[in-house]
């Protein structure tokens, strides 16, 4: 062990350390105090060259002023490797689920070690990979080693959405499913395991959790922790990974609660400055090289139901398609309550989904279109003002509102009603045959 010198100050979080050794410890290594080995700091910066501002990762309040730091010159090691399937780990790679000594031997990566996107690698694959569910798989596919995000606010559906994803795609056999949970309630971890694992899915998951009870710190590392172990994974299994977050959003506040900490000055909605690259460093991480893709699926909260906060724009913008759950949809008995209008993607081209299926998408979204500019005519004059095209594109749009409608396989106990899954080609072919009846009626 070296001494690395003593606490200078304690500001919450935020923790000032004299240092007494020539060769500073590097951003990022981690400190131990002297008293308590199990208190972690990690360095963040250098106020000048003898005061190293640093993180209480543990929030433990055993630091006080004075207090001897020591280091081992290392970073943080996480256990990865087969072992670590099926169990669930926190933002320091610590099990929630059973025995830390389990994984002693298991090979360590450090979280914080220095990875760079492979630039020469530029391929993308058009691979899709089918979910079974109506409105995503038509208006939203999902491409192999791309990034889809799910935006809602409160209580509109998106942690249910994503579990049946991760139901319905999470048993393939090339693919390994991570989840990480960022900021949310410890009884939703819980669901989620006992449901995993009463689908038979754990043995093919790796969770990670830095629950909304802990500290900014281990809210604001847990993606990266994730994503480190998920690319071991990639690179030395050469596995496919599925890789959901729940919740992106809360990425960006835990960083924001940091950020004040350390008296940044706001940006643009009382948001930190570095929020731009606070996002780009995880979603850096969840690239695909030729040993395997990452596909991340990340659910977006909403604050105050405004797609216009600045937080959800930025994380729209890294993103390649948007599936937008609507309150209004919601609220109208519409599950899964997804708006047909606002959900888009750069994925729905001719080169990736075929022509016919890019088509489709063209003829349903026109139609949808007019369906909302008629409904405020209606609400005005009534339908039966309504010219016979009109009224023949406006209950065309109903029907195919209602076909969108399905039954989750994990909300079964819930409702009693049985889950459907539906294939592309079938649901092509319904979607065909829901336009044809109309021109077959005399449209």
């Amino acid at each position: 062990m070296i001494i690395v010198g003593n606490i200078q100050s304690i500001d919450g979080l935020i923790v000032n350390i004299i240092t007494t050794i020539v060769e500073k410890p590097p951003i990022n290594s981690i400190l131990f105090m002297d008293e308590f080995p199990e208190v972690l700091l990690r360095v963040i910066s250098y106020e000048d060259k003898y005061i190293a501002k640093c993180i209480n990762l543990t929030g433990s309040h055993e630091l006080y002023k004075g207090a001897k730091i020591i280091t081992e010159n290392k970073g943080l090691n996480i256990p990865v490797g087969e072992e670590i399937i099926g169990h669930v780990f926190d933002s320091l790679g610590r099990s929630i689920d059973s025995e830390d000594n389990k994984f002693n031997k298991s090979e360590q990566v450090d979280v914080f070690s220095e990875i760079k996107p492979d630039k020469k690698y530029r391929h993308q694959s058009n691979e899709i990979v089918e979910t079974g569910i109506k409105v995503i798989d038509f208006f939203t596919p999902f491409v192999k080693g791309r990034k889809i995000g799910i935006i809602g606010g409160a209580g509109v559906g998106k942690t249910v959405l994503t579990t049946e994803i991760m139901h319905n795609i999470g048993n393939k056999k090339d693919h390994l499913t991570y989840f990480v949970g960022i900021g949310e309630r410890m009884r939703e971890g819980h669901e989620l395991f006992n449901t995993l694992n009463e689908k038979k899915l754990l043995d093919s998951t790796v969770m990670y959790m830095g629950q909304m009870n802990e500290n900014a710190a281990l809210r604001s590392m847990v993606g990266l922790t994730a994503a480190r172990s998920a690319r071991y994974f990639r690179d030395e299994k050469k596995k496919n990974i599925l890789f959901f977050i729940d919740n992106i959003y809360r990425h960006v506040q835990a960083n924001n609660e940091l950020s004040n900490m350390i008296g940044e000055l706001p940006a643009e909605g009382g948001y930190q400055p570095s929020m731009y690259s606070d996002l780009k460093k995880l979603m850096e991480q969840l690239d695909s090289n030729d040993n395997g893709s990452i596909t991340t699926v990340q659910s977006v909260f909403i604050p105050s139901d405004d797609l216009s906060d600045p937080a959800v724009v930025e994380i729209s913008q890294q993103l390649d398609a948007v599936i937008v759950l609507s309150r209004s949809v919601f609220e109208s008995g519409i599950l899964p309550a997804v708006d047909l209008l606002q959900t888009n993607s750069s994925l729905i081209s001719e080169e990736i989904v075929g022509k016919v299926h890019y088509d489709l998408v063209n003829q349903v979204k026109a139609i949808l279109q007019k369906y909302e500019s008629l409904k405020g005519i209606i609400a005005v004059i009534g339908e039966s003002e309504l010219s016979q095209d009109d009224r023949a594109d406006y209950h065309l749009a109903q029907k195919l509102i209602e076909y969108f409608k399905q039954s989750m396989f994990v909300t079964e106990d819930l409702n009693g009603s049985p889950g459907q899954y539906v294939t592309t080609e079938e649901n092509l072919k319904s979607i065909k045959e829901i336009l044809d009846s109309e021109i077959t009626n005399g449209r």
